[in-house]
């Protein structure tokens, strides 16, 4: 199947979440009008393949108190980031994009993704030789007692007080705290 059939329903998706969201920030509504402009590429724009940039999913794993978030020390750059990575063909929507990821990453059964995202940020990385992730971002909500387990991408996994998080920390990181605790306040009140 070509990749852009694959992608079609996860392209769909991202537009539409994307053309809807009330962003967070100035930055992030910036970013967000340039992975719209991105999009307008098709659905090859959702694979890793697609050398301009490629769209990612990312979520910021909070615990139900939202006292504690999940990070992971990256493998590759061992830098403290959430977790999230590259969108997969069967994903349909970048929510659930960054659920699976979350929870392959985590090794925690039972999250719970808020399909709003709470961020969106593009950055440089080294995929195909050089291209950029334009990182959509969700929050999402561990069950109680969770227990985290290090998965193969990961040096570390750790629970951080979101106003005392480790260095380093990658760059993006501390600004999708505030709207994830927003997001958790939002749906406890709900």
């Amino acid at each position: 199947m070509p990749e852009t059939e694959t992608y079609a329903d996860l392209h769909a998706d991202a537009t539409a979440v994307l053309s809807r969201w009330t962003a967070t920030s100035p930055a992030a509504a910036a970013n967000r009008d340039r992975t719209l402009a991105l999009l307008a590429a098709g659905p090859v724009a959702m694979s890793r393949a697609h050398r301009p940039g490629h769209v990612t999913a990312s979520a910021l794993v909070l615990d139900p108190a939202g006292d504690r978030v999940l990070l992971c020390l990256h493998g590759k750059f061992r830098k403290w980031v959430q977790l999230g990575g590259h969108c997969e063909p069967a994903d349909r929507t970048l929510a659930a994009a960054a659920l699976r990821e979350a929870t392959e990453e985590s090794g925690i059964a039972g999250l719970v993704v808020d399909p709003e995202p709470i961020d969106v940020d593009i950055h440089p990385v080294a995929c195909q030789g050089g291209s950029l992730h334009y990182d959509v971002r969700f929050a999402v909500l561990a069950p109680a007692g969770a227990t985290e387990r290090v998965s193969a991408e990961s040096e570390a996994l750790g629970w951080f007080p979101p106003d005392r998080l480790p260095e380093p920390l990658a760059d993006g990181t501390v600004q999708l705290v505030a709207p994830a605790l927003a997001t958790l306040a939002r749906r406890v009140a709900g």
